[in-house]
């Protein structure tokens, strides 16, 4: 049995596909101008861990799509002429708009596809991962529904649509509680992102303005060049590729309202469904050091720059998935730390069943997760439960290694646990030769962290890092690993 919360409802509700034989699965990806960022990586661990639990535990088939954001507001800024964001990996600048966007955002999709594999998100599970720009025609038509029907105008060049018609037939505030008090009919927002206080009718087809990438588009006899507001977007591909209404949709809190409420909006007025999706799904913040995260605070960071820092990206997922997706996560580096020991804790023990059961790796062993810890990544992904029953099973477990057949069954249900979680090798315990001039890094830095000379230690680990090693502090000592 699977349950799990749903924002449309406001409650945690057992799980059942709308057709067994696929479940389909809709996620809000990245807006490709910029590095993700560790906000944004908890997102998509989230979604990621959901659809290993609905194929692991649930046994069904899962159709997951996750759209780039080739177009909106900050990449037509950020891929303009003189743009400071232009970097020298992407050559010379165009002076076709359009043919910068796509270059602009083409370099950053493939960073981001790169931090998704090393974050151990398999492409192999993506259904189709779209551009916006591949479906503008979808979106056009889509508009022209939404006009035909009565919920959308154009006015001054752009295409917007019309809160205050819809809201008279449809509920608007399903996701997130709008205050009606600061809905201001009549008024016209061109922004692709703004506050609640913002209530007001919201562009579907922006004008176009000069230097800009633009489409043609065809209203009502007219020509209206220009190109699609932000959140059109989500709702003609998730109809196109999935087809309406789709089990679940995905994204973090802050794309409840007004991302994900005006997608529903659109959808609903346009293709005349009830629901866009059964179940609506949102990860919570994540913030660094107990503060949100910011450049102007020093506390921003990217895979990228804790890659640099010298620690492993599986420690960097199993942090990530520490805390319940449903609450906010303090991602500290003391607390990067503890995912890291908790992680090679089982990795450890997972070399040492390998050795018992006489194999160099277990890619063809299968095995039965626990009933408990598939009980609680069903409860709505409680993975802390599952984890903590894990080790219960563990530590039942314990005198296994002196038999090969027990200890293969141990390994196949860490491997089913591992399905879900992906933070785990199955293969032999690799031969480390440390050189002796690290180890002797190494010995100076554990000397200098015991002094507490915390300037000498950062010193000797920025070294230990440039050298290619890692070291990881215990209670009682250190350990050393290679970064690749």
């Amino acid at each position: 049995m699977l349950s799990f919360y749903n924002t449309l409802t406001k409650s945690v509700e057992p799980f059942e596909p709308l057709n067994a034989s696929c479940v389909k699965i809709y996620s809000c990806g990245p807006t490709v101008y910029d590095v993700a960022h560790m906000g944004n990586m908890r997102a998509f661990v989230f979604t990621d861990v959901l659809q290993r639990v609905v194929r692991e535990v649930g046994g069904y088939p899962v159709r997951w799509v996750m759209n780039i954001t080739d177009i909106d507001d900050k990449t037509i800024r950020d891929s303009s002429q003189g743009s400071e964001k232009w970097r020298s990996e992407m050559g010379e600048q165009s002076s076709d708009a359009k043919a910068n966007l796509r270059t602009f955002t083409l370099f950053f999709e493939s960073e981001f596809r790169r931090d998704l594999q090393v974050l151990g998100i398999s492409m192999e599970h993506f259904y189709q991962m779209p551009r916006a720009t591949e479906y503008i025609d979808d979106m056009q038509t889509l508009i022209r529904d939404i006009v035909d029907a009565g919920y959308g105008y154009a006015s001054e060049g752009s295409v917007y649509f019309n809160v205050a018609a819809y809201a008279k037939d449809y509920s608007y505030g399903r996701l997130f509680a709008i205050d009606a008090e600061n809905f201001r009919e009549g008024v016209r927002i061109d922004a692709d992102e703004y506050d609640r206080e913002s209530v007001s009718d919201f562009v579907l087809w922006k004008g176009r303005k000069d230097s800009e990438p633009y489409w043609d588009f065809e209203l009502d006899g007219e020509n209206i060049p220009g190109r699609p507001g932000w959140h059109i977007e989500c709702s003609a591909m998730s109809k196109h590729i999935l087809g309406l209404p789709i089990d679940i949709h995905t994204g973090g809190v802050d794309l409840r309202f007004p991302h994900h409420e005006d997608e529903l909006a659109q959808c609903c007025a346009g293709y005349h469904v009830d629901e866009q999706a059964r179940f609506w799904m949102h990860n919570e913040f994540l913030e660094i050091e107990g503060k949100k995260m910011s450049k102007s605070l020093g506390n921003f960071y990217t895979l990228r720059d804790l890659e640099k820092m010298g620690h492993n990206p599986l420690d960097i997922r199993f942090a990530l998935l520490a805390g319940h997706y449903r609450a906010v996560l303090n991602f500290t580096f003391d607390s990067l730390q503890a995912a890291s020991t908790a992680r090679t804790r089982v990795q450890n023990i997972i070399w040492d069943l390998l050795d018992a059961a006489g194999l160099d790796d277990a890619t063809g062993l299968t095995g039965a997760m626990p009933p408990d810890v598939a009980l609680a990544f069903g409860n709505d992904l409680n993975v802390p439960q599952a984890l903590a029953r894990m080790h219960e099973y563990l530590g039942a477990n314990a005198n296994v290694k002196s038999d090969p057949d027990a200890a293969r069954e141990v390994l196949g249900a860490l491997k089913a646990i591992n399905n879900v979680l992906a933070v785990w090798t199955f293969t032999k315990r690799p031969a480390v030769n440390i050189p002796d001039a690290i180890r002797t890094l190494a010995d100076q830095r554990w000397a200098a962290r015991s002094a507490k000379d915390w300037a000498d230690a950062d010193r000797l680990r920025t070294e230990l890092t440039n050298s290619g090693w890692t070291m990881k502090d215990g209670k009682d000592g250190y350990t050393l690993e290679p970064l690749s």
